[in-house]
């Protein structure tokens, strides 16, 4: 895309996202979510493997699975370089599980779009505001090694923007992490040992820069491989490093607030809790994922173990809609889920064959998503066709699972339906 061409796009989209759009779609299920029972184990709706073996590289393999904020649609990262976008089709056609036994032998449904970066993708993220209702809200960012920061439409695929940061010799350098704050208004970017913060109407090269060093050398040194913002409205964002901490920012100016020490690898994964009170951690080759309380960080609130020891990968891990329970993924192929009033583990289902790197709850639907796979070497006596029939149809892939749900008299008998951290907070206070 040529200089001009490319600052015409910029332009249009700096004005077409000027509002916010609304997710009304979404207003009739988030007023009452409905709540998952873990005693029972999930079925599988859909599957899809041979989308993700289509290529010439047969040691292709996901990353990591995403909903989109308003639920209609998931994403995948895989090892080829692409971004695969899979359209949910009518929720209510696949309640049942013998009505999607059938679907989920084979894949059970085309990708809606397939996005192809120049190289390694390392972090993607959804427009907090997305809407398939609102083809203007309909976008997603990624980055990825020695490239900006790109700006997607997936409804035609096309490249909207893109925000580019460079170095010291004025050449561009990729950002490792990325993420929307809250409102939707900025992009924040992870460095090595600096934030930078670019303005959404702004395509191009303007940005703040932040140092997470401070003057007298203390701060949160290192690659920021991970960034999350505090749900609860409180201005606060929490960032991942390979050095094995997690800082505590102001949203508004940047501000360290305090920095966490206690993780065996460096941090891939932060995500604060529904309320905003707690924050979880992950780590490379760290088989446990932390519980901080960000209101007394004197220690670790206690771990949940997953089975990541002895591999690279990031190995994501998200909250139900409610906020009471986590659920991680693993090198076992495993899914396990844990209480997160008392840290204690309630249930886990076999998801894959193969580690299990990507795990997504739906937005507010009782449903999930896996991604699953990792990087398998070719022997000088192998062809790429061996290697590929040699793959199940469970390994490599991508799933959506269906959970039962309770009723809401059941639920209202034997949950507690208050802070998703109610126990702890007692326990605390």
């Amino acid at each position: 895309m040529g200089e001009q061409e490319q600052e015409s796009v910029e332009l249009e989209a700096g004005e077409v996202m000027e509002e916010q759009p609304t997710t009304d779609d979404q207003s009739d299920y988030s007023s009452w979510p409905p709540a998952i029972r873990f005693d029972i184990p999930p079925h599988k709706t859909y599957h899809f493997s041979r989308h993700f073996r289509a290529s010439s590289n047969p040691n292709n393999f996901l990353k990591g699975v995403k909903w989109s904020p308003d639920g209609s649609c998931f994403l995948t990262s895989s090892d080829e370089n692409t971004l695969s976008l899979f359209t949910l089709p009518d929720y209510d056609n696949c309640t049942d599980e013998k009505a999607c036994s059938s679907a989920a032998i084979e894949d059970s449904f085309p990708a809606s779009l397939a996005l192809t970066e120049g190289e390694a993708i390392y972090d993607y993220c959804w427009y907090p505001y997305m809407s398939a209702s609102d083809p203007v809200s309909c976008v997603f960012a990624t980055t990825t090694r020695d490239h900006p920061i790109h700006l997607w439409d997936t409804s035609t695929g096309q490249l909207r923007c893109t925000y580019r940061a460079y170095d010291a010799m004025d050449e561009i350098t990729a950002a490792f992490s990325i993420g929307f704050n809250p409102s939707g208004t900025k992009i924040f970017a992870g460095y090595n040992k600096s934030i930078r913060i670019f303005d959404i109407h702004r395509p191009g090269r303007d940005f703040q820069q932040h140092s997470t060093i401070q003057g007298n050398k203390e701060g949160q040194s290192g690659i920021i491989s991970s960034i999350a913002f505090s749900p609860s409205h409180t201005g606060m964002l929490a960032t991942g490093s390979y050095s094995q901490t997690t800082a505590i920012h102001r949203e508004d100016n940047m501000e360290l607030l305090y920095v966490l020490h206690g993780q065996d690898g460096g941090v891939t994964h932060v995500q604060f809790s529904k309320d905003g009170n707690y924050l979880y951690t992950g780590g490379r080759k760290d088989p446990y994922i932390l519980c901080w309380d960000i209101r007394n960080t004197v220690e670790i609130v206690y771990k949940l173990y997953r089975s990541s020891e002895s591999t690279n990968q990031r190995i994501q891990f998200d909250t139900e809609p409610y906020g009471r329970y986590l659920g991680t993924g693993g090198q076992d192929g495993l899914v396990h889920i844990y209480d997160l009033q008392t840290g204690q583990w309630v249930s886990s289902f076999q998801a894959a064959s193969d580690t299990v790197s990507g795990f997504s709850f739906h937005p507010f639907l009782p449903m999930a998503a896996t991604s699953s796979g990792h990087r398998r070497f070719v022997g000088l006596d192998e062809s790429d066709e061996e290697l590929s029939l040699t793959l199940r149809d469970d390994e490599n892939c991508a799933s959506v699972w269906g959970f039962s749900v309770y009723s809401a008299e059941d639920y209202a008998e034997n949950t507690n339906l208050g802070d998703s951290n109610g126990q702890l907070d007692q326990e605390n206070s």
